[in-house]
């Protein structure tokens, strides 16, 4: 049941803190998969998926497999960035996500990352659970 292009995205700031950045301020790249990673969380939290409450209920939990990431221009100490995030296909066990980073409308770094439903016990590839897909299915008819 592939899902072209649902019109829901999430968009969350966050800010850069010392710690994100190296000595001259300049947010170091994986911290950019960290804020994206919240981006995608607080996208599932936000369609009603507690991804606790998953791995609880169903066994199933969600990993990364793939990443593509074209940055574009630094972020820096201070800054307040923009993450949006949606999911642009869904296939049995996985979904794709486009996700971008801007600050004050200004395009930073942009992603297709790729994350696989997982069984919590083995870590084998899982059919994403139902529950999930009904409501993946809600907002593709709003």
């Amino acid at each position: 049941m592939p899902i072209e292009h649902p019109p829901f995205k999430h968009q969350m700031n966050v800010r850069v803190y010392y710690e994100d950045t190296d000595m001259g301020g300049v947010v170091f790249y994986a911290n950019y998969l960290k804020y994206m990673e919240r981006g995608r969380t607080e996208w599932l939290r936000a369609l009603g998926v507690n991804q606790s409450a998953l791995a609880a209920s169903e066994q199933r939990g969600f990993m990364v497999v793939r990443v593509d990431v074209r940055y574009i221009s630094p972020a820096r100490l201070d800054d307040l960035l923009q993450i949006e995030s949606e999911v642009t296909r869904m296939g049995r066990a996985s979904l794709h996500f486009a996700q971008s980073v801007s600050r004050n409308g200004e395009l930073i770094a942009q992603s297709n990352i790729q994350v696989c439903c997982v069984e919590t016990v083995n870590m084998r590839v899982a059919a994403i659970p139902e529950s999930v897909r009904i409501k993946l299915a809600a907002i593709t008819q709003e």
